[in-house]
């Protein structure tokens, strides 16, 4: 049987920009590789040519402030606000290229 846990998704935000981006695991299955994080951005982004490229599908929402997400084959850059959602696929090259420096942004990501 799963354990039962519950919570609020913006409980424990850090009081000052944090130094590094903030991930903490909700939910997640190893069995079934499916993981749910709460991740915080605080004028954070992926350093210059750095890029993830993830075995599993990434779907991700914001919930609180915005960023924008670059990608490595051409694609244009998509700017997310508070609900937009993107799904990226397995080993879509990706980086995060911008938060803003003077609010958190909360991502909700499942990885499948």
């Amino acid at each position: 049987m799963t354990a039962f846990n519950s919570g609020n998704i913006y409980s424990g935000l850090p009081a000052s920009p944090p130094a590094q981006e903030l991930s903490d695991m909700l939910a997640g299955n190893l069995g079934n590789g499916v993981k749910i994080e709460r991740i915080v951005s605080h004028g954070h982004a992926t350093p210059d040519n750095e890029w993830y490229d993830q075995t599993q599908h990434e779907w991700v929402l914001v919930l609180q402030g915005e960023a924008i997400v670059a990608f490595d084959d051409g694609r244009s850059d998509i700017h997310l606000r508070p609900g937009d959602y993107i799904n990226i696929p397995a080993h879509c090259r990706h980086r995060v290229a911008w938060t803003p420096p003077d609010t958190h942004t909360v991502w909700l990501a499942v990885f499948f």
